[in-house]
């Protein structure tokens, strides 16, 4: 469904003529926006992680304001906010990041298919300010007073409930713009939109943990409402929408803008008189056919091959990525002693090295059109990295720093890939005739399943670390070995094309998935 230009292009119409250049305008304009939203995203999703070490911590390091009187019962927590003053702290903590991610899994399968029948510009316009709302509320917790459990529970469902809104739609929107030559290195690129959220969270929060853990919340809160609105006034979610031809289209018609020295003089002179009314028509008889088109059902979309395996795969990458997402700056401060704020600026580099790791990712897979054989390179390295980590990160500063890096680009290059250059090749696979409209479902399946292992593994995590945080990592490396073993299969077919030099692919060509 599309509702028209939005007001902020229109707005701009009025001014500015983009004649021969206005696609890759607007392109540009979809991965910037797409960009920020998804950051704004992920930004929102940080702050628990860093709040952890707030609401429960060793107050033996800390002095008592003036007013406050220690005792043997309220020795060890005085400083801990209820109800997370317990011995189950992280117990109680891990169920927040269960059924926050759990909330997300489930609605993914369903937001798929919304995001198919609704303008995608209100969709995620709508669904980061509600996002915003959930974020605050929880920050609103710290004036408030609120000790309740329950509280905290709500407000966790209904965020992750929303968060859903993010994936299915910022996917779709790049994959109805952009074609597949070179997917994997731009959405490699694009993708670090991911760790750039998780980056400005931790230090967005961070700022504040010490002092105000509220604000930790509240400001992330505010960013994201207000990127929503910038999404409702200029995202431009369907080339259709301001009569451009889709990239199908153009695959097929040709680019006019692309090969000028083909052309005669007069003809270039005439170009860009002509272009915008060639582009209007193409654009027009390119919504006819997409409204013609009907959106494929849930089953259809599993039945495509490879959507299992990658589904399974990502379930188990995307358990250990969100362990560390939620644990790790908890972690640093059990590991090392820096403090809340000092972890939470610390876990930054391990973003660092998934940004790394994504575009590596991307490039190595458009270079040999083995997506399933990129990942299991990737997972088969990350298992020594994580225990190297474990085992040495605490060694000192520089060394944690280093092993951050080179486990946050092992251990989410995969999951950058699958989630971004795999699920969009699978959502206009040929068997469903490059049915655009299939796209939103197909990436809902692999994200949504990725996303039950995202909310398994933080639960596990807050168990099993009362015990040791060793054993957390031991969880870590099984995972990542069960993502891999669920591509073997497809990496071993793969590895016989490449063998026979036949997965070896020149620019203008992309991978296709080995059926």
């Amino acid at each position: 469904i599309s509702r028209g230009r939005p007001v902020g292009v229109v707005f701009l119409q009025r001014f500015f003529t983009l004649g021969k250049y206005r696609r890759k305008v607007y392109q540009t304009s979809v991965l910037c926006l797409t960009f920020i939203a998804y950051t704004a995203y992920h930004m929102s999703r940080r702050p628990l992680a860093i709040v952890k070490n707030s609401l429960n911590q060793d107050c033996s390091r800390l002095t008592p304001p003036p007013g406050v009187i220690i005792n043997n019962n309220t020795r060890d927590n005085w400083c801990d906010w209820a109800p997370f003053d317990q011995s189950n702290a992280n117990r109680l903590l891990g169920v927040l990041d269960a059924v926050y991610v759990f909330a997300y899994a489930v609605c993914m399968f369903v937001s798929g298919m919304l995001a198919e029948r609704i303008d995608l510009r209100y969709y995620l316009a709508l669904g980061m300010l509600f996002s915003g709302i959930f974020t605050y509320l929880f920050g609103l917790a710290f004036y408030l007073n609120i000790h309740s459990f329950a509280f905290f529970v709500i407000v966790q469902i209904l965020g992750g409930a929303v968060q859903c809104t993010g994936w299915p739609g910022v996917v779709s929107c790049v994959g109805n713009w952009f074609g597949k030559a070179r997917r994997g290195l731009i959405f490699g690129i694009w993708n670090a939109h991911l760790y750039v959220g998780n980056i400005l969270g931790a230090f967005v929060a961070g700022h504040f943990v010490a002092y105000n853990w509220g604000l930790s919340f509240i400001v992330p809160s505010a960013i994201v409402g207000f990127c929503g609105f910038v999404m409702f006034l200029f995202l431009v979610p369907h080339p259709e929408v301001v009569d451009c031809a889709s990239h199908h289209e153009t695959s097929k018609q040709g680019d006019p803008t692309q090969n000028p020295l083909l052309k005669p003089e007069s003809s270039m002179r005439s170009e860009s008189m002509s272009i915008e009314v060639n582009e209007a028509s193409l654009g027009q008889d390119e919504q006819n056919r997409h409204r013609n088109k009907k959106a494929i059902t849930f089953w259809e979309a599993v039945k495509i091959p490879g959507v299992i395996e990658f589904s399974l795969s990502l379930f188990f990458s995307k358990l250990v990525s969100y362990t560390f997402l939620f644990w790790l700056p908890r972690y640093l401060d059990a590991a090392t002693g820096a403090g809340s704020q000092a972890s939470a600026f610390m876990s930054i580099a391990f973003d660092v090295g998934g940004i790394l790791g994504g575009v590596i990712a991307g490039i190595i897979s458009d270079h040999t059109g083995a997506s399933a054989l990129t990942c299991v390179g990737f997972l088969g390295l990350a298992v020594p990295s994580l225990f190297i980590f474990q085992a040495y990160g605490s060694v000192n500063k520089v060394t944690n720093i280093i092993l951050q890096v080179i486990c946050g680009a092992l251990v989410n290059g995969p999951y950058a890939l699958i989630t971004t250059a795999v699920a969009t090749e699978l959502g206009t696979h040929k068997s469903i005739k490059s049915n655009s409209k299939a796209l939103s479902t197909v990436t809902a399946i692999i994200d949504g399943t990725g996303s039950v292992g995202a909310a398994l593994g933080p639960l596990l995590a807050g168990l099993v670390s009362e015990t040791s945080w060793a054993y957390v990592f031991y969880m870590m490396m099984f995972a990542d070995l069960c993502a891999l073993l669920s591509l073997l299969r497809t990496a071993l077919r793969e590895a016989k094309e490449c063998y026979g030099l036949r997965c070896f692919k020149s620019d203008k060509n992309s991978y296709e998935t080995i059926e």
